[in-house]
C-alpha cells in the first residue's frame, strides 16, 4: 500500500516544499512493534529498516531536497551546523570504485572496475565538518554529522526508498578522501546506498519475525554512591514473546578508582 506523507509527518497528505515540490510516496511495511505506537513519526523509527539490495531508480536532488527540511533541524549544539553531504551518482559511482582500489591498492584487468559501489543508482556521502570550538568537542560535532545521516536514512525510507549505510576501512583514505574534497579537518562518514525497494522486500519485512532489541538492555541509572555497581536485570524474550528470562548487565564489585 502507497499513501502520501504529509509535512506534519501524518499519513495521507501531500508533502510540498512551498507548494512545487512532487509529493513524497512512501510504501506502508509493517515491523513488529511498529502498530504499538499512536504518532506517525515512533511508527516510522520502529519500522526502520537496512536494505541491502535495492533497485535501479533512486530520488533526484529536488526529492531530497524536500526531505532535507526534516533533517537540518538536527540536534546540534550552538548551531555549528558541522556537517555537509554530497550525492554520486552515474560515472561518480565509478571513480569511487577506482579510489577505493587505489586505497587498497587493488589492480584489475583493463576494462574492469570495482562493482560495489554501483550497488545503487544513488550514494549520498555524509561529511562530518568539525571546527575548534571552546564549548563543542570534536566528537560532538560528529555525532550532529551521524544524527543527520540517521535522520535521512529514516525520511528516505519514509519515503519508499531502500537505504543502506555503508563504509569501510578505506572510508578515509587519502585518494577517497580526495576525490569528495574532504578537508583536513573534516571526516568521510561513509555513503547512503539508496534505491527502490523490491515489492517482494517489502512483503517479506510486513510478515517478519525477526525480534528487535530489548530496550531495557539500553536503559540504566547511575551507580549507587557506595561505589559499588548494582545489578540491572534486563528482560529478554523470544521472536514469539513465549519465554522471558533475565540476565545481569552488572556483577557486584567495586568501581575502579
Amino acid at each position: 500500500m502507497t499513501e502520501l506523507v504529509g509535512d506534519s509527518g501524518a499519513v495521507g497528505e501531500p508533502y510540498s516544499a512551498g507548494g512545487s515540490a512532487p509529493s513524497v510516496r512512501r510504501t506502508v511495511v509493517n515491523s513488529p512493534g511498529a502498530s504499538a505506537y499512536r504518532t506517525p513519526v515512533l511508527a516510522a523509527m520502529a519500522r526502520r529498516r537496512s536494505v541491502a539490495k535495492v533497485g535501479s531508480k533512486a530520488p533526484d536532488d529536488r526529492e531530497l531536497l524536500t526531505l532535507l527540511r526534516s533533517v537540518v533541524t538536527v540536534a546540534d549544539h550552538d548551531a555549528l551546523r558541522p556537517w555537509r553531504l554530497l550525492t554520486l551518482r552515474g560515472d561518480d559511482r565509478v571513480r569511487l570504485g577506482t579510489a577505493l582500489d587505489a586505497a587498497a591498492g587493488t589492480q584489475r584487468a583493463p576494462g574492469e572496475s570495482n562493482l560495489k559501489p554501483l550497488r545503487a543508482e544513488l550514494l549520498v556521502a555524509i561529511i562530518a565538518s568539525q571546527v575548534d570550538h571552546p564549548k563543542v568537542p570534536h566528537w560532538e560535532q560528529v555525532a550532529t554529522a551521524a544524527g543527520a545521516g540517521h535522520l535521512l536514512s529514516l525520511a528516505l525510507s519514509e519515503a519508499g526508498w531502500g537505504v543502506m549505510w555503508r563504509s569501510g576501512v578505506h572510508t578515509n583514505a587519502q585518494p577517497v578522501r580526495e576525490l569528495h574534497g574532504v578537508a583536513d579537518d573534516e571526516r568521510l562518514m561513509g555513503w547512503l546506498y539508496v534505491g527502490d525497494v523490491d515489492p517482494s522486500f517489502a512483503r517479506r519485512s510486513a510478515t517478519s519475525s525477526r525480534p528487535v532489541p530489548d530496550p531495557t538492555a539500553f536503559l540504566g541509572s547511575l551507580p549507587p554512591a557506595d561505589g559499588t555497581t548494582s545489578r540491572m536485570a534486563a528482560r529478554s524474550q523470544t521472536a514469539d514473546g513465549s519465554q522471558m528470562t533475565d540476565r545481569s548487565r552488572m556483577t557486584d564489585s567495586p568501581m575502579p578508582r
